[in-house]
């Protein structure tokens, strides 16, 4: 790895880290900055979950506060979010290289969707809450959609958050911001999960994954400041038409 390709994939890892912080779909940067960087599809999505970690533990960090009060609702859904990652994660590694380049534009496509609606996605939440009876239950619908998140995130990830956050609302009845807090801890836990099973047995490449790291916690800390000027709405729309593109031309790839 060259400086030049260290500093674009430091900058990559600062802008996902800072859309992660105000908008999710982080990886649609990330992610196709690696295979940019010539890392085989499925090395660059194993990469690209170790480098972003360190950004989900800072953000659960900061909302401690909020994760306090959710101790038994946390300690349930554990479980599902292990499991869940586990599966994944031995799925992708099961997925041949030449399967995973055909499978990973549909996949982008799919979490450029996922970040396009997402407004509309809260907005349904809100208005069918469909919750649990009250703040201690936990439906078991919630217990199924976070062991498939938990799947998805660990297979692939970007719109992870999106997902999870969208369904938190319409199954919890509970404030907006210690939702985001447990959807974040999820998050975590996910993908901690995902990070060690791949350090143990995926092709991780650690020098950009440790390169990007140090970018994705910055972009989390430094970044999200900047991008609320920009404004969520025009950053959305930004990640959108980058993953669009990326989308396009891994197709034109496989042509």
């Amino acid at each position: 790895m060259d400086w030049l390709e260290a500093f674009g994939l430091l900058g990559a890892a600062l802008l996902a880290g800072a859309v992660n912080a105000v908008a999710g779909g982080g990886s649609l940067i990330s992610f196709p900055a690696l295979v940019s960087a010539g890392y085989p599809a499925k090395t660059a999505n194993v990469t690209n979950t170790v480098a972003l970690w360190p950004g989900y533990l800072g953000g659960s960090l900061g909302y401690r506060e909020e994760l306090r009060y959710q101790r038994r609702r946390i300690v349930r859904l554990v479980a599902p979010s292990v499991l869940g990652a586990l599966a994944g994660s031995a799925i992708l590694l099961s997925t041949s290289e030449s399967a995973f380049d055909y499978i990973v534009p549909f996949l982008i496509l799919f979490a450029t969707g996922l970040t396009a609606f997402q407004e509309r996605l809260r907005e349904f939440a809100e208005r069918h809450r469909m919750t649990a009876r009250n703040a201690e239950h936990i439906p078991v619908l919630l217990f199924a959609g976070v062991f498939l998140f938990a799947v998805y995130g660990a297979y692939f990830g970007a719109g992870l958050g999106i997902l999870t956050f969208a369904v938190l609302m319409v199954l919890v009845p509970d404030d907006l911001q210690r939702l985001n807090a447990l959807k974040g801890l999820l998050s975590l836990i996910m993908n901690a999960v995902a990070v060690l099973y791949f350090a143990a047995f995926g092709p991780v490449e650690w020098a950009p994954a440790a390169v990007m790291a140090v970018g994705a916690v910055g972009g989390g800390y430094l970044g999200a400041g900047i991008a609320r000027r920009l404004g969520q709405e025009r950053l959305r729309i930004a990640v959108v038409l980058f993953g669009a593109a990326m989308a396009v031309v891994l197709f034109v790839r496989l042509l």
